[in-house]
């Protein structure tokens, strides 16, 4: 089952479940515009790997609204972007965390021969395709820089 399909589905679910699911329906809802959207700019039907690109986007949307709410001091409105962000991680595929993405970057810099911050550029885009919908790229390009010496 494709991922549009899996939304398409969970939102049928998430109808019929009234009240619970309410949040859940429109987090779905929302996601499923973007795509379309997306695929209207695009001019072309989009497979899974194009659907996780548009979430990884929604998330990160997410997650950076919710550290300037978390700023502004409204813990309400994060933690109702929180529970979003949730929801839309289960359709992601497994995350990494920062440990997995340092093994993976130390992987790179020595598959490309990086000597130093100026080959940032090279390794970064050897490893991006390797951590699309995964992980933040914020912290893959923290932790290449770091790994650089940068």
């Amino acid at each position: 089952m494709s991922l549009k399909e899996r939304l398409t589905e969970d939102m049928k679910t998430a109808m019929k479940a009234r009240e619970e699911g309410k949040q859940r329906l429109s987090v779905i809802r929302m996601v499923r515009a973007a795509i379309k959207n997306a695929e209207i700019d695009k001019k072309s039907e989009f497979g899974d790997t194009e659907v996780i690109e548009v979430l990884a986007r929604e998330v990160k949307m997410r997650r950076d609204a919710a550290l300037e709410f978390a700023k502004g001091n409204r813990p309400d409105t994060v933690e109702a972007l929180q529970q979003e962000i949730a929801i839309l991680l289960e359709y992601l595929p497994q995350q990494l965390n920062e440990a997995e993405v340092r093994q993976l970057a130390s992987e790179v810099i020595a598959q490309v021969g990086a000597q130093g911050p100026k080959d940032l550029g090279k390794v970064m885009g050897a490893i991006t395709p390797k951590t699309k919908g995964r992980v933040d790229g914020k912290l893959v390009n923290q932790i290449v820089r770091e790994l650089l010496g940068a």
